[in-house]
């Protein structure tokens, strides 16, 4: 099961090694569909060079990473049946095959996760990328509970359950790699981490990340995200408290409708915020109800069960408890 690994290359401008690279993942039993992201025809013979061993897609103009990235996941989705793992690397060879194959393990023994490998940026990695995937990182941390220790690796695997997923989240650029985490942070697909080795090739120079514009797109996403969550939990709790008030005298059964009918209101909230604002969903209203409903009445009775233990058996204010139940919700999911 999930025996096949599918490599998937996103190039823009690549050097001239990404030739030896699918070379060397064809003979190591990897299948190679690489996406020509606008490149221009000075890149031709670089790509004329993959095609006895990948498949080559290309795009008439630059239209960014994410693009290509779902570009690629398109096809194998149309082209490929039956299970199998997709790695995603990057063109300019920091990605070991070796490395690649260890995610894609991962991810055979977990299909229902995303795989990240995750790479130690120490002294030898560029300034710029320490201290970018340092900010990254607490601003993932901070806006979805996710303690990752690379939010930027561009190495990373899943089974073939996730592409059609994968293909619905939104973005263009380099913000579709953080809106990967934030849908996984909002649908509650577990995120797994490898340790890879860290490799910078000429000071990184080969990378097109432009450093204000692309981490503008980034962060913006983090942003939206964060503030969506803010007022959803704005709205929970006040709601919340709102209906206690009004339901005082309903004891345990008043706690639990009161709770019950703030989350309802509120995850409707968060859900039209995060369709509209967040993501810009344009995948069915129905199909995206019905998952997120079942994901937040989960939520709900698990949160719920927790409020009642706390008031009713440990005597805790229940002002206070509600608080506590987020605090721990939010921490479980990281």
């Amino acid at each position: 099961m999930y025996d096949r690994i599918i490599l998937l290359i996103p190039a823009y401008a690549p050097g001239g090694t990404l030739p030896d690279l699918v070379g060397r993942a064809h003979r190591a039993g990897l299948e190679t569909v690489v996406v020509d992201d606008g490149s221009g025809p000075e890149f031709s013979a670089v790509f004329a060079a993959c095609t006895p061993y990948a498949r080559v897609l290309a795009h008439p103009h630059n239209c960014g990473k994410g693009r290509a990235l779902k570009t690629g996941l398109g096809y194998i989705r149309e082209c490929y049946r039956g299970d199998y793992i997709v790695v995603t690397a990057d063109a300019d060879g920091q990605h070991r095959l070796e490395d690649a194959r260890r995610t894609a393990q991962e991810a055979r023994l977990h299909p229902e996760a995303l795989v990240l490998g995750s790479r130690t940026l120490g002294r030898r990695a560029p300034c710029r990328s320490r201290l970018g995937g340092a900010a990254s990182r607490l601003g993932c941390q901070v806006c979805t509970g996710l303690r990752l220790q690379d939010t930027q690796t561009g190495l990373r695997a899943f089974s073939s359950g996730l592409v059609g997923w994968l293909t619905g989240i939104p973005g263009e650029r380099y913000e579709y790699e953080m809106n990967m985490l934030l849908a996984c942070a909002r649908d509650r697909v577990p995120i797994r981490e490898v340790e890879i080795e860290t490799v910078y090739l000429d000071g990184n120079r080969a990378s097109h990340f432009r450093p204000l514009q692309d981490s503008c797109r980034v962060y913006g996403e983090l942003v939206k995200f964060a503030l969506s969550s803010f007022a959803s939990f704005l709205a929970d709790y006040g709601l919340y408290s709102l209906f206690c008030l009004l339901l005082a005298g309903w004891g345990t059964l008043g706690l639990c409708c009161a709770n019950a009918a703030a989350r309802i209101l509120s995850a409707s909230l968060n859900f039209t915020l995060n369709r509209q604002l967040v993501f810009c969903s344009r995948e069915r209203l129905g199909a995206a109800a019905a998952r997120y409903s079942l994901l937040a009445a989960a939520v709900l009775a698990g949160n719920t069960l927790l409020l009642g233990l706390l008031v009713t058996r440990l005597g805790i204010n229940r002002f206070a408890a509600k608080l506590a139940v987020e605090a721990i919700f939010i921490s479980s999911a990281g």
